[in-house]
């Protein structure tokens, strides 16, 4: 497969830095997350490490959700 767009080949120093610094920024790094991992034409490595990150937060959501859930749980058991 030909590769002429760049979309598979390794991000630079700057690359990285700029992206860094947007996914600095409040709320803009919200938007920027989900633009990069599930716009087309995003380098493939930006995409996939966008992807990762987004799949830790929602690992991260799921243990406080559940722990929320079984500390509620607990407070309201030991009060009766």
């Amino acid at each position: 497969m030909n590769d002429d767009t760049g979309l598979n080949s390794p991000l630079g120093v700057k690359d990285w830095f700029l992206t860094i610094l947007i996914l600095a920024l409040p709320l803009v790094n919200i938007v920027m997350y989900f633009y990069w991992a599930f716009a087309e034409g995003v380098n493939a490595n930006k995409r996939n490490f966008c992807r990762a990150s987004l799949l830790w937060v929602a690992i991260g959501f799921g243990f406080f959700f559940i722990l929320l859930l079984f500390g509620g749980l607990g407070a309201m058991l030991s009060q009766s």
